[in-house]
This record gives structure tokens, C-alpha cells and sequence, in this order.
């Protein structure tokens, strides 16, 4: 089987789940709390600050001139794409363009891109590339499930819209023969954790809608159980 079918198999309960969750139900319907909404977009905006710098340092490790172009592609399109569509909901929404540098990250964003870097790090190219992909491909499989019925608040349908396209279909199409090209060529100890990379990606995808539906924050700590401490 190819690492896309592998992988895909491994992530149904995050996959199918995001499209259940109440974020993405509420978007549709258009009931999303629009603080909800808010939250998400800050903590977004941080997260494809990095992503668009990983798909760039992803490219300059590999070896592979095909998937280095891929990911330099990628990287454009994000700042022409994705990107500048989130500084249009930032001015529509009224939202400090630079909300994301002086509001706290969340646990969930923190470790989810983390998680990307450490396969920059520690792996290959092809494994780091793994651990991009459920972005991509998540999001466009909620487009095009949400774009049939659409939703009646404007920029929610804005946010389907953007990942509604053909244009997103062939790079992912693309983007899932180059890895599977690199699995069928792999050893199997770095099959397994291209697969591993792509499973956890899959799993902080759907703990973002939580994220942001329950506007997760860091634990405070308990400070009356430091004054406890004999020293």
C-alpha cells in the first residue's frame, strides 16, 4: 500500500472527527462563536507564520529536486494564499494584525508546530514532509465537504472558500505522489516514521478545533503547594 492509503488509515478518529467537531458543524450552520472564531485566527496566524517557514527549510534539506520545488511552491503560496486571506478576516474582524506576537500561544499550536520542527531536525526530508501534509490535505478535504452546502455568515464562507479550490486539489495531488514516491524508496524504519509524523500532525489538526472552541490556555500551576515546600 502507499504511505498516503497507510496514513490515512491510521487517522480516521482525528480526520472524520474534524468534520463532527462543533467548530467546523458551527462554521457551517454559521452559529461559530465569532470570539471563538477570533481566537482561532490569532493562534492560526502563528502557526502559519511557521508553517510557511518549515515548508522552506523542509525544501532546503531535501535532496530531491522535485519535493524541493514542491515545498518552495508551497511556501509562495501560503504568503500570496492563506496568509494574506487571514490578514483580510484580521481587518475585517478588527484584530491587531500583530495579535499573535503579544497573546499567549496555546498549548496545542506550541506543540503542534514543535512537533514539525523536531522532524526538521532529527529526520530527512521526506519525513519532515510527512508531518506537513495533514495540514494541506485536511483542510482541503473540509472545503470541499463544506462547499457543497456552504455557510450563511460571509466569512465563514470566505474561510471554505479558500480551501475549495482546484488549484488546491493538484498540489495536494502532487504533494501525496512525491511521498509516496519517497516511502516506496524508504527503509522501513523511515516508512514507519513517515507515518508516525504524519498520525501525530493528523492528531494536533483535530486538538486545534479544540483548541479554539474551548480557548485553551496554559495551566496556571499551583503556587499554594510551592509555599508548602520546606527548603
Amino acid at each position: 500500500m502507499s504511505f498516503t492509503t497507510i496514513a490515512r488509515s491510521k487517522t480516521e478518529p482525528y480526520w472524520e472527527g474534524s468534520f463532527g467537531h462543533p467548530f467546523i458543524k458551527e462554521l457551517q450552520k454559521g452559529s461559530l462563536d465569532e470570539k471563538i472564531f477570533r481566537y482561532y485566527l490569532i493562534q492560526d496566524d502563528y502557526y502559519l507564520m511557521h508553517f510557511s517557514r518549515l515548508y522552506q527549510l523542509v525544501g532546503d534539506k531535501a535532496d530531491d529536486q522535485y519535493l524541493k520545488d514542491l515545498l518552495y511552491t508551497n511556501a509562495h503560496d501560503l504568503k500570496i494564499g492563506e496568509q494574506a486571506i487571514r490578514e483580510v478576516f484580521f481587518d475585517q474582524l478588527g484584530i491587531d494584525p500583530n495579535a499573535s506576537s503579544h497573546t499567549k500561544i496555546a498549548p496545542t499550536a506550541y506543540h503542534y508546530v514543535s512537533h514539525m520542527y523536531r522532524q526538521l531536525s532529527e529526520s530527512n526530508a521526506a519525513i519532515a514532509a510527512a508531518s506537513l501534509l495533514p495540514c494541506a490535505w485536511l483542510y482541503h478535504d473540509i472545503g470541499e465537504q463544506l462547499i457543497k452546502q456552504g455557510s450563511p455568515t460571509p466569512i465563514y464562507q470566505q474561510w471554505i472558500e479558500t480551501y475549495a479550490t482546484e488549484e488546491a486539489t493538484q498540489k495536494l495531488n502532487s504533494e501525496c505522489q512525491v511521498l509516496n514516491r519517497h516511502y516506496d524508496n524508504s527503509s522501513l524504519e523511515d516508512q514507519q516514521k513517515m507515518v508516525n509524523a504524519f498520525v501525530i500532525s493528523s492528531q494536533m489538526e483535530y486538538a486545534f478545533w479544540e483548541m479554539a472552541y474551548t480557548f485553551e490556555t496554559w495551566p496556571e500551576g499551583n503556587l499554594d503547594y510551592v509555599n508548602t515546600i520546606q527548603y
